[in-house]
């Protein structure tokens, strides 16, 4: 490794998303480590990042020391990642149980990987609903354990839309920085004029004035795909890509992959037709109950809402295609959350929507990266 690389573990890493961007950013960045319980997303990781140790274990069973040793070094330059947060969830505030779902107390192990490799940054990434989660102490006990060990620590609200990936993404970052160095958050290079879920202390959203350049819609990062009927799969482009982030999605790829429709029953595709903005497109008749955002489509000329793992199903957010009488795809999917059309998805389709959803968009991992890379210069 060289004198000037930068050395990075992934902690819960999911698809890899998040250390991709870091990697897409600079040749500086190198990942020596990274780890998750889920086997289908640890082998996408393995898959796309080859020649680095990705273990698929439970952190709470894997000791820092034994990484130490497997990867042969006891120090590292950069600790990402986000802590399992479904306990966390702004979405359905009240589905926690089990003592409020152990999975919130993973981010405790987080910092004992810290403690142990002593980075000289950290960035860990999780969901809005983590602020006022148990009254906001879950927050507070959180930043307390950096602190503790020696750590500068500040937190933001990200919008993955402002730092040009097509979706209007929340997400809570905290960075903690040691040796004095002043932590730093990027700056927003794109606008957009959206809605966001809303967290009472607007200082800490970053979002961009309308000087900068416009958000990428839903229209710009999918357009150029092929149409596609119910349950129908294509693997080859049928149309140049028309615009930069078209071509930087497509610039490795060798066929198109993942590109298949749901296979609606007839009763959904009939729901499909009529769908609008909202629910409320949708003839009484024809559904018994759904949020607002149900059985509606995307919009063409803004960012997509956040992408979930239940892409596939209008029953359960907004993901009908925006002209199109279908759900989107995987790999549309994907192309709104910024993974280029060469990231490799490893598993059954339900598995990897799944991981799609989960992930940290790697375009929003890049500007982070720039952020890091020069609080470390």
């Amino acid at each position: 490794m060289g004198a000037n690389n930068l050395s990075i573990i992934d902690l819960f890493c999911g698809t890899g998303g998040f250390s991709q961007g870091f990697l897409n950013f600079s040749t500086r960045f190198a990942l020596k480590y990274a780890i998750d319980l889920d086997a289908s997303a640890s082998e996408t990781a393995r898959r796309n990042h080859p020649g680095i140790l990705v273990e698929t274990n439970d952190i709470r069973s894997v000791s820092p020391q034994s990484v130490q040793s497997a990867i042969r070094r006891k120090r590292v330059d950069v600790v990402i990642g986000g802590p399992p947060c479904q306990g966390f969830s702004s979405l359905r505030p009240n589905r926690s149980n089990k003592r409020e779902d152990d999975r919130n107390n993973l981010y405790l192990r987080f910092a004992q990987f810290v403690e142990a490799f002593r980075p000289k940054v950290v960035v860990l990434e999780n969901v809005v609903g983590l602020l006022t989660h148990q009254g906001g102490r879950t927050l507070d006990q959180l930043l307390e354990s950096f602190t503790k060990l020696g750590y500068s620590v500040d937190w933001r609200i990200l919008n993955a839309a402002s730092y040009g990936v097509p979706q209007k993404r929340e997400r809570f970052i905290m960075i903690a920085a040691r040796d004095n160095r002043a932590v730093h958050f990027p700056s927003p290079t794109h606008f957009f004029d959206g809605k966001v879920i809303g967290f009472k202390d607007r200082s800490r959203y970053l979002l961009g004035g309308s000087g900068l350049l416009r958000a990428v819609s839903v229209e710009d990062a999918i357009g150029e795909l092929p149409q596609l009927e119910r349950g129908q799969e294509l693997v080859c482009y049928d149309q140049d890509p028309k615009n930069d982030y078209q071509r930087a999605r497509r610039a490795r790829a060798k066929s198109l992959t993942l590109h298949r429709a749901a296979n609606h029953s007839d009763r959904m595709l009939e729901v499909i037709k009529h769908a609008g903005p909202n629910i409320s497109s949708i003839p009484k008749h024809l559904i018994s109950s759904g949020f607002s955002s149900c059985y509606s489509r995307l919009s063409a000329s803004e960012p997509s809402t956040t992408i979930t793992v239940k892409f596939q199903s209008p029953a359960s957010n907004k993901c009908i295609h925006p002209t199109q009488h279908r759900t989107i795809t995987p790999r549309e999917a994907a192309r709104l959350q910024s993974f280029d059309d060469d990231y490799l998805f490893v598993g059954p389709y339900t598995e990897i929507a799944s991981q799609i959803g989960n992930a940290v968009p790697p375009l929003l991992g890049s500007a982070i990266a720039a952020t890091v890379l020069s609080m470390l210069n």
